[in-house]
């Protein structure tokens, strides 16, 4: 999940992708050929026999039906209309239930980790649905077929090693070794190398499901955050109005300024009354629709929602959520 703006808005988007169907004719020529080199490279990487011989008769070609771009929305699609098409009030209903159902665990992993409970719960519901969506792909065929494929072949190689770096070490199955087609995996849609990074045991099993242990779930979540900085004591950011005569360049996430500062520029809340005084935090102003858009002041942690997909999009999606979660108080 930190590797690159084409592959995490690629994992990110997995649940607006289409079906994929695995192969059940003859493999591609030579797949066969490239299997066996990733046999040999994991053998000379120190794979045990007993893993190698258990994986790879099982690994299979499979073929991917991509969706046709041609047919695109006659509306350019602006936040105003995306937010409230991937954040529908039923999802913030289950957000919320979801958020009271688990709070004594969620606060508990919440206070180890440093983040709060909303966040986490946010972050599961834009990713995964709240686990309802994790793909059923074998991960192992996937990295190795996407690999083949050539587009992405050092990246997907390099995946197919830590999946089944991922099968030795915690002793999953092959059969549940299972994500999306592009290789995300479970209700984090971590890729396997976030996975031996990321991953945490949170309830002290002994073990790192991401696919079907809630406790494991949220403490990878919040331990990703904590990873890339996350502030305890700050929350994302605001949306925020601006003058008519607003210089644009200065909506950079590389400009830097106190709230002081951009009050002094005509920026306010969107109330329109005036920003917090404070000098001690230096924030960035983001319009991911230009100025006729919505328009952010955002903080540190925005930053850390960022490097888990580089998108705006997707970082305000997470943020939004977290702000239904927390307004009105869960009762």
């Amino acid at each position: 999940m930190v590797l690159g703006k084409q592959v995490l808005a690629l994992v990110c988007c997995l649940s607006l992708l289409p079906v994929v169907a695995f192969a059940e004719s003859e493999p591609k020529a030579h797949f066969s050929d490239y299997v066996v080199s990733l046999k040999q490279e994991a053998l000379d990487k120190g794979v045990s026999l007993q893993t190698v011989n258990d994986v790879f008769p099982k690994i299979k070609m499979f073929k991917k039906a991509l969706a046709s771009d041609k047919n695109q929305p006659e509306n350019q699609v602006t936040l105003e209309t995306y937010l409230p098409k991937v954040v529908p009030q039923s999802k913030v209903d289950t957000a919320r239930a979801l958020y009271k159902q688990h709070y004594p665990e969620l606060e508990k992993i919440g206070k180890r980790y440093g983040v709060q409970p909303r966040f986490i719960v946010a972050l599961w519901g834009v990713e995964s649905n709240f686990g309802q969506y994790g793909g059923d792909y074998p991960i192992l065929s996937v990295t190795a077929s996407l690999a083949y494929e050539g587009r992405r072949e050092a990246f997907f190689r390099e995946e197919f090693f830590a999946a089944l770096k991922i099968a030795e070490r915690e002793g999953i199955a092959f059969s549940e070794l299972k994500g999306s087609w592009a290789g995300a995996m479970g209700q984090t849609q971590f890729m396997p190398s976030s996975y031996l990074t990321y991953a945490q045991d949170g309830d002290g099993d002994g073990k790192k499901d991401i696919w079907t242990n809630t406790s494991d779930v949220f403490a990878s979540l919040a331990y990703y955050l904590q990873q890339t900085g996350w502030k305890a004591s700050e929350t994302w950011g605001r949306q925020v109005r601006v003058p008519k005569s607003f210089e644009t360049d200065l909506a950079d996430l590389k400009t830097k300024k106190s709230f002081n500062q951009w009050q002094e520029l005509g920026v306010r809340r969107f109330d329109g009354s005036n920003l917090p005084k404070r000098d001690d935090m230096q924030v960035s102003m983001v319009m991911p629709d230009g100025i006729m858009g919505r328009k952010y002041l955002v903080y540190d942690n925005y930053r850390s929602l960022l490097r888990w997909n580089n998108s705006d999009y997707f970082a305000i999606t997470v943020a939004h959520l977290s702000e239904r979660i927390k307004y009105p108080a869960v009762i």
